[in-house]
């Protein structure tokens, strides 16, 4: 006789369902990781094979190219093209000598990738290590992976306390990459502030020496204007100034204070963003992100501020004194810059 079991309640049935999804997307991933490390175990040993056999494109080319044709016929959903066949040999001889912990953090990553690490870093071990464990860590997509090394992400790492709502406010790979992008703390010291100054001036300093702040803000940010006009339903809203990330696909809002972090900060720049993202945004571009640039902040007072908010914003402060060192440099470049130009008018006025 057949037993029936009932289910005394909904939720009882969506817990069981629940339990059931988490097992088979478990078991989905794991399959995935051993197809990955089983794929790259026969790119290994193909690659081992033609390193052995000495094959290379001076003296072997036909016998790869003859080697692709059958393989292909035997395995045609298999990617054993003749730039592949080579992009094998070149796993092998990069890494059968490299440290194990390295063979084992590429070793699971999927093929793609791997391509990726060794056409654009080269001999860089340290370099590679980084991003495979970045890719491992945060399920990289093979895109997001270029975008981080063409950013040099391995020489720029992200200093901790970032205060923002990312990981709520975008997709986890998308927050992730944010987090790379964006910093805690800013030098301003190259404005050569020595006095108090108003907002206004602070945005015309930075405008005057664009160049500069690009620099500090990172690679990858595009610079668009400061105030910036956002009409809507009769009214202007100016944006401080305003960039664009090609890495992130998303515009970059930026607002200047010069005080400490008030929590209407967050409130006026998610207005700003919202208008972006109805007026602005592109069809394939991402949200818009804000940063709000204090003179100094309370993190904590930071997080509570941002609870409850779900455009992505973070806040970020900025430091107007420049080390001694720095600051002669500076100078140097400064009169520098001044003598080309005095020399530049005097040539423009004896030529007329």
């Amino acid at each position: 006789m057949e037993t029936v079991v009932r289910i005394h309640n909904e939720s009882e049935y969506n817990e069981i369902l629940q339990q059931a999804v988490a097992v088979i997307e478990t078991a989905r991933s794991n399959a995935a990781c051993a197809i990955i490390s089983t794929s790259n175990e026969m790119h290994w040993r193909i690659g081992q094979l033609l390193y052995e056999r000495k094959l290379d494109s001076a003296h072997g080319d036909g016998v790869v190219k003859r080697l692709s044709v059958d393989l292909k016929s035997m395995y045609p959903k298999m990617g054993m093209s003749v730039s592949n066949l080579w992009a094998m040999k070149k796993y092998y001889v990069r890494f059968h000598l490299s440290d194990p912990k390295l063979q084992r953090c590429v070793g699971v990553l999927p093929w793609r990738h791997i391509n990726q690490l060794m056409t654009k870093l080269k001999d860089d071990d340290n370099a590679i290590q980084y991003y495979a464990e970045k890719v491992i860590e945060k399920g990289w997509s093979r895109d997001l992976l270029v975008n981080a090394i063409n950013l040099e992400m391995h020489k720029h790492q992200p200093e901790a306390n970032m205060s923002n709502n990312f990981a709520i406010a975008l997709p986890e790979a998308q927050a992730a990459y944010a987090n790379e992008v964006f910093k805690d703390s800013y030098c301003m010291g190259f404005l050569g502030v020595t006095e108090p100054l108003l907002e206004l001036e602070l945005e015309r300093r930075l405008v005057e020496k664009i160049k500069k702040f690009l620099l500090e803000l990172g690679q990858g940010f595009t610079y668009i204007g400061n105030q910036h006009v956002l009409s809507y339903n009769g009214k202007d809203y100016k944006v401080d100034m305003l960039f664009f990330h090609r890495g992130l696909r998303s515009l970059v809002a930026v607002d200047l204070k010069i005080s400490e972090f008030m929590p209407e900060y967050v409130s006026k720049m998610n207005l700003y963003l919202s208008l972006l993202d109805r007026l602005e945004r592109g069809k394939d571009e991402n949200p818009s992100i804000g940063i709000i640039l204090c003179a100094e902040k309370d993190n904590v007072e930071v997080e509570l501020t941002l609870e409850g908010f779900t455009k992505p914003i973070g806040v970020a402060e900025y430091k107007l004194i420049v080390p001694q060192k720095e600051l002669k440099q500076l100078i140097t470049d400064e009169i520098k810059t001044f003598n080309q130009e005095i020399a530049e008018k005097a040539t423009e006025l004896l030529s007329e």
